[in-house]
Formats: structure tokens, C-alpha cells, sequence
């Protein structure tokens, strides 16, 4: 549904040259929501301008449900005809809501429908309409400073779904949002996400956000993606610093003949009692460093730091004994600083057909 190529933007800043993207590849697929994550200056923001060319790329191609946005922006700073008709199926939440203070909340819902020439009684009956989807069918007649916060960005939501978009594109929506109602504005994007088969990208420096509602996300740092797939996948990948963030843990090992291991769960192993079965199995105590646990996708995934007793390659048993029970194992340090020793391509196999 949204495809980049190559996206590369370069500002000019007192005679000087800064790259805010450095040769963007991002795939988002239809129908998911797709959280693109970083520190300030990683790029998020440019990102997301260049998509629906509010920011025009200095080169590259951004590609929305197969039309070609950049061969659409022609030469001029003004955007042509058919570039606005593009835009008008995308539509942008912002942080600070951009609400027009002296217009009503319907005023506010309306102006899009009234730019793009809608009649006057299809604009009301749009606004009132997407004014019930998110819960202020009483909100008509208020205008913004009547408003909650979370109220303001139920506006700005409702008025990016004006024009029907298929995507959805929200510029750090919750980050002026207490904790309470950025639950309820991310609940409320997911919904819209299932009920009208929305594709959504969203860019936010918060772990919580991905893994609240993201199906997929991008790790950004300096302008280009470092990391990005399923969140599934990504916690299934080892040396994953997107899934080491989502679920940190911390730990060091207590003596030189001491392993320590971190485990990630997921799927039905999250609900098993693998480290007591372990610990039972081959009679030796297991110390928990520290863990991480939480819902993704409605399912429950974690990672915990454990440490055995013996070296590496006196726990090649134990480790394989939980690989064989669908888990994802990485060594953490070698006392000798070398490092854990590489599986076998058998063992890799092993795991990956005991995780299906």
C-alpha cells in the first residue's frame, strides 16, 4: 500500500547542507498499521511529509496504492490537480491537532470536504457521521477550546477520514497525551484500522505505541531504517536492537563459569512453564536476571535474561532443550570474552520448525 524507494531529503540550512532521509526502502502492506520508531532527528518526521509530498524528496519515489505521488509533483511549489486528488486518499493526524479555533468541531471536520467542493449537506452529514465513529456525536456545536486533548485528536482523526482515505498517516498523534487517553486514541486507531480496513503509519519515539498496536515497525536512526519486519518477526530475530528495546532486560553474569542467556517467548510457549520444566529436567537451579512481559497483537510475548550454572559449552543441552520448545535463545557474554559458540545448521533448522 505505501512503498519508498531510494527517499532520500536534503534540507539547506545556512548555507549548508543537512540529510534528514538517506536513501529510505520502507514496504508497508494494506491493512496493517505500521509504527515507524526513533529518537528526535532519526528523520520520523521527514518520513512521513514526503509520503503525501507535504515535504517534495530531493529523490527517490513514494508510492501509495499504486499511483506514483513524486511523478505526480511536477516541477512547481504549488502541487497540481492530480496530486491533490492523490492526497485527498490519505489522510494526516498531527500532534498538536492543527484545529481551527474559531470554527465548531463540525466546522473543523467539514473544511476538507468543503476545499475538495462537497455540497454543504453531504459535508454535514459526513462530519456528524465520523463525529459518532469516534465517540463525540454530542461535540457538534463545541469548538476546540470547549475540548480534552484527547477530545481535540478524536477531531483531528475524524477529520483525516473525511475524503474516505485508504491510508492513514499520524505524525507522534499521542505524544502531548497523558498516559490514560494515549491508550484510548490508540485503541481508537486500531478499531478504525479493522472496521474500515485502514492502512496506517504512524511514527513515534514511544516502545508502548508499537507495541500497543503495530502489526510491523522500522527502527530509524540518521535518516535511513536500520531494522524493520513484523513485530513477530523481529523478536524472532537474533541481535534484534528493535526487540532488545520493546522488551529490555538487564543482567550480567555473577562468576566466570556462569552462562547467562536471553529467552524470548512467544506463541504458546509464552503460557508454558519451560524454566521450571528445565530446571526439573536437568536438576540444576536456574537464577532469573531480570524479565520483560507484555501483550502484542492480543498475544502474550516476552524475554528474560536467566543464567545457568557451568560455561557455554556445558549448557549446550539445556539451551537446546529450550530452542526445542519453539523459544528464541541468544547468549548474552562469554566470561572469556569469545562469545557463545555459532549453532549447527541442524540446530537452526530445528528451532525454526519447532516455532511453525
Amino acid at each position: 500500500m505505501i512503498t519508498t524507494s531510494g527517499l532520500t531529503k536534503v534540507y539547506e540550512s545556512r548555507g549548508r547542507q543537512v540529510t534528514a532521509l538517506d536513501g529510505v526502502d520502507l514496504h508497508v502492506r494494506e491493512g496493517e498499521v505500521f509504527g515507524v520508531i526513533g529518537q528526535s532527528g532519526a528523520g520520523k518526521s521527514s518520513l512521513i511529509r514526503c509520503v503525501n509530498l507535504l515535504e517534495r524528496p530531493t529523490s527517490g519515489t513514494v508510492t501509495v496504492d499504486g499511483v506514483d505521488l513524486t511523478a505526480l509533483a511536477g516541477k512547481g511549489r504549488r502541487a497540481g490537480k492530480d496530486l491533490r486528488r492523490a492526497r485527498s486518499r490519505i489522510g494526516m493526524v498531527f500532534q498538536h491537532f492543527n484545529l481551527l479555533s474559531s470554527r465548531t468541531v463540525q466546522d473543523n471536520i467539514e473544511l476538507p470536504l468543503e476545499i475538495l467542493g462537497v455540497s454543504g449537506a453531504e459535508r454535514a452529514r459526513r462530519a456528524l457521521e465520523l463525529l459518532d465513529l469516534v465517540g463525540l456525536a454530542d461535540k457538534a456545536k463545541s469548538y476546540p477550546g470547549q475540548l480534552s486533548g484527547g477530545q481535540k485528536q478524536r477531531v483531528g482523526i475524524a477529520r483525516a477520514l473525511a475524503g474516505e482515505p485508504k491510508v492513514l498517516l499520524s505524525d507522534e498523534a499521542t505524544s502531548a497525551l497523558d498516559p490514560e487517553t494515549t491508550r484510548s486514541i490508540l485503541q481508537l486507531l486500531r478499531d478504525l484500522n479493522r472496521q474500515l480496513g485502514l492502512t496506517v503509519l504512524l511514527i513515534t519515539h514511544e516502545m508502548d505505541v508499537v507495541k500497543t498496536i503495530c502489526d510491523s515497525a522500522a527502527l530509524m536512526q540518521k535518516g535511513r531504517i536500520v531494522e524493520s519486519g513484523t513485530v513477530a518477526e523481529l523478536l524472532a530475530t537474533p541481535g534484534s536492537q528493535l526487540a532488545a528495546e520493546l522488551f529490555p532486560v538487564s543482567g550480567h553474569a555473577t562468576g566466570a563459569d556462569r552462562t547467562v542467556v536471553d529467552v524470548t517467548f512467544h506463541g504458546e510457549a509464552a503460557t508454558q512453564p519451560v524454566i521450571s520444566q528445565l530446571s526439573r529436567t536437568y536438576n540444576i537451579d536456574i537464577s532469573i536476571l531480570g524479565a520483560a512481559m507484555d501483550t502484542v497483537g492480543g498475544k502474550q510475548i516476552g524475554r528474560m535474561r536467566i543464567e545457568l550454572p557451568g560455561r557455554y559449552e556445558e549448557n549446550v543441552v539445556p539451551i537446546g532443550f529450550l530452542r526445542e520448545q519453539g523459544l528464541q535463545v541468544e547468549s548474552v557474554e562469554d566470561p572469556h570474552g569469545e562469545g557463545a559458540p555459532a549453532l549447527p545448521l541442524q540446530q537452526h533448522v530445528l528451532v525454526k520448525e519447532s516455532a511453525k
